[in-house]
């Protein structure tokens, strides 16, 4: 089977196949370009999902998944985050492997086509040459007979007629053996015209055309087998990522199968558990006598002095009473008065006429000006108003202690921070004693100071929250003498806050005190000499600022990473060893090289220079 024997005649056809065969390559490439471009936006859209729903840092979304079931959500949103990244690759390698390659091919293939159809073409146009010269010579040739045949009989009539003259004669005798010679010549040039033709004819038809339709047969079907390959790749592609997929798959159901909804309940518990008894039974207020009822209707402190609460109590303003009946010290019992407004330092109430106890309570727990003389009340909202003690105090016991408990282990953390830092340091004061010209060993000495003096800060900070946590736990019978000083000022504040309550209210045109009150009574821990040495150092001056050139990747301690183009503040210049001190804000600082950065130094400032 060979285009050459079988389609000897057909150049014209085998031209436009071939022509159809490369567009369908080319339509082949545009197909594979778009299924990249959908795998893209689709990889795109997967990210954009899973970043939408990712929770916030430092947000109190984030405090919500440490539930199993949140985790797993959680853990199925980085999952898809790879899943994306697998159709990235999917993408990547279709336009390396196919798109590239098939394009390349293609122009391959279009400068082979057109070399193999113009060498077709040039055989043709020279066997239409020789075509020409045979029926050239062919008619000359007929045309030579037809005269010698004319001059023949015009001799014979000469030669019959009588009147004709000898020398007649003998002319068209002459004329007629001139033109036989003629047509003989152009016989034997028609004769070697066409064997020359039929000699060309049969190396075109059997040697030139075949060995051109073959070269175009087999480019042919090295399109249709790249073609093939390519569509093998396509489906290799996706066959190499289906072993991730499937993981990020399993991970997702692995994740689903560690969700435990005990756990998440005992959580709950763990989260919202304040420690606290529930309350007794409420005891039976007799509303026989008019006093009684009077005072137990118009005076809140009055009833609590009695060490009673109102009937109507119930419902939900019930479940709402007992987290506030704790006092540090009960309010003063009152006069014997038959009305709140005739105690002279009594507690007024904030409306004129006379009310139900339980609209008074409801009142005070939904007016936030008005709590601030309920040390209980204040405790309840004290972290929405960011007034909480240092020893989380305001906290019902069993949420102290894991606060107090996140505190230790937060200090601890710091600690070992600040311990890598100081081996960090002590190991780069070894390398500078070792080899001098890499740096001054002296000059990390004041940072080891300093690194020293933050350890034993907060060793101190840890052993004063594990003295507050051991005190909850329950370990401990009191809190420890350095506690009770540290935590006395607050409590004080709170125990007399209480007792002036009553003061407060007289003090406000209606009755009432606003919130601003409530900073006079935040807790004030003395300093310590230790907590002074630190709060009197100074940062050091900004002497000037630089430009990054490059990018900068601070790993080692010390140093402090940048970005090309980012602009910072210089405040220490290049001593000599190679490295310039920089700020970026109040609480990053560090080291870079020096010729990282483009160094503009203020001209006040001491050996104002600009170098590179």
């Amino acid at each position: 089977m060979s285009w050459g024997t079988e389609l000897w005649d057909q150049f014209d056809n085998l031209e436009k196949h071939t022509q159809w065969g490369i567009d369908v390559l080319e339509k082949y490439i545009k197909f594979v370009k778009e299924r990249t471009e959908i795998e893209l936006s689709y990889a795109k859209q997967l990210r954009n999902l899973s970043k939408k729903y990712q929770p916030k840092k430092n947000s109190k979304e984030e405090e919500e998944y440490r539930y199993t079931s949140t985790r797993a959500f959680l853990a199925t949103l980085n999952e898809m985050n790879d899943y994306a990244g697998q159709h990235e690759v999917i993408s990547e390698n279709m336009t390396s492997l196919i798109t590239g390659e098939l394009t390349r091919y293609v122009q391959e293939l279009k400068q082979e086509r057109k070399s193999h159809f113009h060498d077709g073409r040039k055989a043709q146009q020279h066997i239409e040459t020789c075509w020409k010269q045979l029926e050239a010579s062919k008619r000359r040739f007929e045309r030579d007979c037809k005269e010698a045949d004319r001059a023949q009989q015009y001799f014979e009539k000469m030669d019959a007629d009588i009147n004709v003259t000898k020398a007649d004669v003998e002319k068209a005798r002459q004329q007629a053996q001139l033109r036989h010679q003629m047509a003989e010549d152009s016989k034997a040039e028609y004769s070697s015209t066409l064997q020359k033709f039929n000699s060309e004819q049969h190396e075109h038809y059997y040697t030139h055309i075949p060995s051109i339709f073959q070269k175009i047969q087999e480019m042919e079907e090295r399109r249709i087998v790249r073609i093939g390959e390519s569509m093998k790749t396509f489906a290799e592609v996706d066959r190499q990522v289906i072993p991730i997929i499937g993981k990020c798959l399993d991970e997702i159901t692995k994740a689903a199968e560690s969700v435990d909804h005990k756990n998440d309940s005992q959580m709950v518990i763990e989260a919202f558990k304040s420690g606290f008894e529930p309350p007794g039974d409420i005891e039976f207020e007799d509303f026989t006598q008019p006093m009684k009822r009077t005072v137990s209707e118009t005076s809140l402190s009055n009833s609590r002095a009695d060490g009673r609460s109102e009937p109507k109590f119930g419902g939900k303003s019930k479940g709402k009473l007992w987290p506030f009946i704790k006092k540090n010290k009960p309010p003063p019992p009152p006069p014997a008065s038959a009305s709140p407004s005739a105690v002279p330092n009594g507690p007024q109430s904030p409306k004129q006429q006379k009310e139900p106890l339980s609209h008074r309570f409801n009142e005070f727990m939904t007016s936030k000006p008005k709590i601030h003389c309920f040390r209980s009340l204040k405790r309840g909202l004290s972290l929405k108003l960011g007034a909480g003690p240092e020893d989380f105090s305001n906290l019902p016991p069993e949420q102290r202690r894991k606060k107090l408990q996140q505190k230790v282990d937060e200090l601890n953390r710091d600690i070992q921070k600040e311990m890598d830092q100081r081996d960090a340091l002590t190991k780069m004061k070894d390398v500078y004693i070792k080899n001098p010209q890499m740096g001054d060993a002296a000059s990390v000495d004041q940072r080891l100071a300093e690194l020293g003096q933050n350890i034993e800060k907060l060793r101190l900070e840890v052993q004063k929250f594990e003295g507050w946590l051991a005190e909850v736990e329950g370990r401990l019978p009191a809190r420890s003498e350095q506690a009770r000083r540290q935590s006395g000022l607050y409590e004080a504040q709170n125990t007399s806050a209480m007792n002036s309550c009553a003061q407060d209210r007289e003090s406000s045109p209606d009755g009432s005190y606003t919130e601003e009150q409530s900073q006079e009574t935040e807790m004030k821990v003395p300093a310590t000499d230790f907590d002074d040495e630190f709060d009197d150092e100074e940062p050091l001056p900004t002497i000037g600022t630089c430009k990054a050139l490059y990018t900068f990747e601070g790993q080692n301690e010390g140093t402090i990473s940048v970005a090309e183009g980012e602009m910072l503040y210089v405040i220490e210049e290049d001593k000599g060893d190679g490295w310039t001190r920089i700020r970026r804000n109040e609480d990053e600082e560090g080291y870079v090289p020096t010729s990282y950065v483009e160094v503009y130094l203020d001209k006040n400032a001491k050996g104002a220079m600009t170098y590179i």
